[in-house]
């Protein structure tokens, strides 16, 4: 007899669980907004073909509250120049990821923005809101991707592009928090255009 009130117990927490398990929970991904390539063009100056492009990033509160704890976000920018074949898939001819970062210094209320490739002329840069932050990661202006000794001429090429946000690097008091979460990983869809010469 004492073994029934144990069994009733268990079934009382199994269905608890359950019905906790089962409920919906109303949550938003955290970057939620618009990720998308807006416009880009290639324009030659001097054989040197040269990127212009601009990308909106998500803006959001949770995006606003992270940076602030110390999450650092990571923005790429893919970018493939391809010979489209009609009977094979197309071969890269140049394929490169432009990767930036964004950080919150929380004692000039400033956020920061890092290239993160050394060859870059200005390394860093510091904004007054997010809003800014977001636009200049956004711009690409006159990057040189292609010279034009690097495309036959008698050939069809397409220009692919891409824009992403990742979570960078974390502190480690988020690490512990964070650590089961892919809430921070977001890919646009590919924006592509016929190169024109």
């Amino acid at each position: 007899m004492r073994a029934r009130p144990a069994y009733n117990l268990l079934t009382l927490l199994l269905a608890a669980l359950l019905a906790v398990g089962a409920t919906p929970v109303a949550r938003s991904d955290a970057l939620d907004g618009v990720l998308e390539v807006r416009s880009a063009y290639v324009n030659i100056d001097q054989g040197v073909f040269q990127l212009f492009a601009r990308v909106q990033y998500p803006v959001n509160d949770d995006i606003r509250a992270a940076l602030k704890d110390g999450l650092k976000l990571t923005f790429e920018l893919d970018m493939v120049v391809s010979h489209e074949r009609r009977f094979w898939m197309d071969a890269d001819v140049f394929n490169y990821t432009l990767k930036r970062e964004l950080t919150y210094h929380a004692v000039s209320d400033r956020y920061i923005t890092r290239e993160l490739d050394p060859r870059s002329p200005n390394p860093q840069h510091n904004y007054a809101t997010l809003e800014e932050a977001l636009e200049a990661l956004g711009t690409v202006d006159a990057m040189p991707i292609l010279v034009s000794s690097q495309l036959a001429e008698n050939r069809e090429y397409r220009v692919s592009l891409r824009a992403g946000v990742r979570r960078g690097q974390l502190p480690d008091t988020l690490r512990v928090l964070l650590f089961w979460t892919d809430d921070w990983h977001r890919e646009s869809e590919w924006f592509s255009w016929s190169l024109q010469r």
